[in-house]
């Protein structure tokens, strides 16, 4: 599969239009980043919630601090991405690849949308703790 790789200046675009969505504004567009290539992205601190980003390529990405609550990461590659402190209840995560990922402090949805979440040895340690 194919991923089409999104600029900053497109994401700067996605985010902002998808700002106004969540602010009930008429100009606003919910974000569908489905697919996309946004490996090494910066969305640190972004607002992503109720954001589609199914099937898109997150791997190396800062989410620290990012809410991404309500998100659809189903089938996401999530592996080496910094997930610190980010928002991820309600997420659905099924089937997303979180190896390697750094959770450290992070709202980690534990419901049915997880279930199917691949994750590393590190990281069921931590959950089991």
């Amino acid at each position: 599969m194919k991923r089409k790789k999104i600029t900053k200046e497109e994401l700067e675009q996605f985010l902002r239009k998808h700002k106004l969505w969540l602010e009930n504004d008429q100009e606003g567009e919910r974000a569908d980043l489905s697919g996309a290539d946004l490996s090494g992205a910066d969305l640190s601190r972004a607002n992503l919630s109720w954001a589609n980003l199914s099937r898109a390529d997150l791997s190396e990405a800062d989410l620290s601090r990012a809410d991404l609550s309500w998100a659809d990461l189903s089938m996401a590659n999530l592996s080496g991405a910094d997930l610190s402190r980010a928002n991820l209840s309600r997420a659905d995560l099924s089937w997303a690849d979180l190896s390697e990922a750094d959770l450290d402090y992070s709202a980690l949805p534990l419901w049915c949308g997880s279930l199917k979440a691949n994750f590393d040895d590190r990281q069921l340690t931590q959950i089991a703790y």
